[in-house]
């Protein structure tokens, strides 16, 4: 899978651009603030429908364009080409009275935003990846969705249902105490929670286990074979209804759920679910909040037994972090049979030669990388004459014929 061609409109920095990409690597340099992280960002809003660093849509418009057009839109479009398709996809980020919406579009039909979802398929690779190890469960669990959404249509369907149950229970618990009505209105909506929920808490678990041996692999040769890193998934409730493991300790991995099978059947994790949902109806109530499910799931990265999150130096919480970005390439290529594009922003400075090894390994192996530097340096002699050299100058990019440092 590759990019043939994508253009912006008045997305962040960029008033108008079309760039044709090609197969292959791509170096984007620039100094701070020029746009090379911006048309990253544009590619991973086209794969994921969501932005990596805003929190509002609108934050998405060129600034210009806010003030001055009583009409302010972005708009990001790609062609991409598979082994045995090519398609269009396109965002428009537009104003309309209330607030903004996006316009999302598939071969020019307009379609919802989970429809276009895992389309164009990527994996970005960011400096604040550390935030994966030290980051709250929420920022795991948005990891995994993100993840999961472009491998699984139905795990996303899944995940919007669930999302607007547990708003609706939600409510019912705070109107349950408020009122002190009959808690038995809560069954109707345990059994959808329980429902869509066991589908999203089998295929976290099942993912993770397919991530754990792949991070496992890259984080010994990332190690110098001197540390184990294990992930292991921790669902609000044990699926196989066991006590919670105290993560403050060392722990014992083969004590864990076992890494050589697969979750529980869906409808025994439904089962499962819906008792724990039984036997927290009162502080539930109490609290007016849903306290057990998927939305309170996490996951952690054990180095030797060890939870990086709470105990991790910063060297092995960026390579718990690397790794596990590494196994998720294999992940989503082995689940779709598409190689996802690559999109590694900067990631180069903040590693050591045998991290940057590992990291361009996997590079080359990609179908089309996108790489964004302040320095050619960052990259070897030989891996530049290999890739597309583009400079980054506040919002427009110019081909270097020449190699650098040559």
């Amino acid at each position: 899978m590759h990019i043939s061609q994508i253009s912006l409109t008045n997305f962040r920095n960029y008033s108008r651009l079309t760039l044709d990409l090609s197969p292959g690597p791509t170096i984007l340099r620039g100094d701070n603030a020029q746009g090379k992280t911006n048309l990253l960002e544009a590619i991973y809003f086209l794969s994921t429908t969501r932005s990596v660093h805003t929190r509002t849509d609108q934050q998405l418009i060129n600034w210009l364009t806010l003030r001055q057009d009583p009409m302010p839109f972005a708009r990001v479009e790609a062609t991409v080409k598979t082994e045995t398709d090519l398609f269009q996809v396109a965002i428009t980020v537009v104003r309309e009275a209330g607030g903004f919406r996006k316009d999302v579009r598939y071969n020019g039909a307009k379609k919802r935003a989970m429809d276009v979802i895992g389309k164009l398929k990527t994996v970005m690779f960011l400096p604040e990846d550390i935030e994966l190890v030290t980051g709250s469960p929420g920022v795991r669990r948005r990891y995994l969705d993100s993840t999961l959404c472009q491998i699984d249509p139905a795990y996303c369907n899944a995940l919007s249902r669930y999302n607007k149950v547990l708003t609706q229970r939600n409510a019912l618990l705070k109107e349950l105490f408020k009122r002190n009505s009959n808690p038995d209105q809560l069954l109707y909506w345990d059994e959808q929670l329980a429902h869509d929920g066991a589908t999203l808490m089998v295929t976290r678990h099942n993912a993770i286990l397919e991530l754990d041996t792949g991070a496992r692999q890259h984080h010994r040769e990332l190690s110098d074979g001197r540390e184990g890193l294990r992930l292991h998934y921790a669902p609000s409730f044990d699926l196989y209804q066991r006590p919670q493991p105290n993560y403050q300790l060392p722990l014992i991995m083969e004590e864990l759920v076992p890494y050589s099978t697969a979750a529980p059947p869906t409808k025994e994790v439904r089962e499962t679910f819906k008792n724990y949902l039984i036997a927290a109806r009162p502080e539930e109530i109490n609290r007016g909040v849903t306290l057990i499910g998927p939305h309170r799931d996490d996951f952690h990265f054990l180095v030797d037994g060890i939870d990086m999150t709470m105990y991790g130096s910063r060297g092995q919480q960026r390579t718990a972090a690397l790794s596990a970005k590494l196994a998720e390439v294999a992940l989503m290529q082995r689940s779709t049979g598409e190689t996802p594009v690559l999109l590694l922003d900067d990631v180069m400075s903040e590693l050591d030669a045998n991290r940057r090894r590992q990291v361009i390994t996997v590079v080359d192996r990609a179908g089309q990388a996108l790489l964004t530097t302040t320095d050619w340096e960052d990259f070897s002699l030989d891996f530049r004459r290999r890739a597309k050299l583009l400079a980054v100058t506040m919002g427009r990019l110019e081909a270097v014929e020449s190699r650098p440092a040559e």
